[in-house]
């Protein structure tokens, strides 16, 4: 799935004017996904700094993972106040892309741009570890290039991954196909021993009503060259391009 194979498949250079990848104190997985963006897909992709409230020129925007201002109070609870985020927010409600990775995903939840939230995993430690999960959707801008049920092995590091929500929030993601990823056996099979933080329902992504905000607690950009363990990361980044070359630019206020 490099620039080749995105040919192959009807992507333009010029269609995808630039992705963004914001910056908060503590991120440091920023520079993962601008390297998987810029040398891997080669597609244009720059830095927002926590503090702007520009995103014109953007196509997409990444919330990286890290420790976005140190995870005081609970995990993306500080940095949902960023100036950025009311950007966002407004990228968003115009119909743009935003992929949330790990602590981005936590972000998204505290902003309300994601119904749940994320709380400290079963068993109170940190994981670090690749895991399996499984694709339950193929109907957001995130998974296009994937087949429905396709298995994918990426690597999570967090606390504070056990997705949450009461009862009625997870009745509406399963009748509006909203659960993108469960975490899964090698083979596909939604086993307890495969869900590697409580999560409820085994849920590792989502996304809104709109399907144009996703958040996942694995991190595909850390999984996009052989040498790292996996470039099943592709799918999901893959996929992001391909639906930015389909679709217009969000207008941004």
């Amino acid at each position: 799935m490099h620039a080749p194979v995105l040919r192959v498949l009807g992507w333009r250079r010029s269609s995808v004017t630039k992705i963004g990848v914001v910056v908060f104190p503590g991120s440091n997985c920023d520079h993962d996904a601008l390297h998987a963006i810029n040398e891997i897909l080669h597609i244009p992709a720059e830095s927002i700094w926590h503090q702007s409230q520009d995103l014109s020129g953007f196509d997409a925007v990444i919330l990286p993972g890290g420790f976005s201002y140190g995870d005081y109070l609970r995990t993306g609870a500080i940095a949902r106040f960023s100036p950025v985020m009311n950007a966002i927010a407004r990228f968003a409600r115009s119909g743009g892309l935003v992929l949330g990775i790990c602590n981005g995903f936590q972000i998204l939840c505290e902003a309300g741009l994601l119904p749940g939230a994320l709380m400290r995993n079963q068993g109170l430690r940190f994981i670090c570890r690749h895991v399996h999960i499984r694709v339950e959707t193929t109907a957001t801008p995130f998974t296009s290039a994937a087949p429905h049920g396709q298995v994918l092995r990426l690597p999570i590091a967090h606390a504070e991954g056990s997705y949450v929500c009461d009862a009625a929030t997870l009745a509406d993601l399963k009748r509006n196909d909203q659960i993108v990823f469960r975490y899964c056996a090698p083979d596909g099979r939604l086993d307890p021993t495969a869900n590697p933080n409580g999560s409820l329902d085994a849920i590792a992504g989502i996304c809104n009503y709109d399907r144009n905000v996703m958040g996942m607690m694995p991190h595909p950009e850390r999984a996009v060259e052989a040498a790292l363990g996996s470039t099943d990361g592709l799918f999901v980044l893959h996929s992001l391009v391909l639906s930015l070359a389909r679709q217009p630019a969000a207008a941004v206020s």
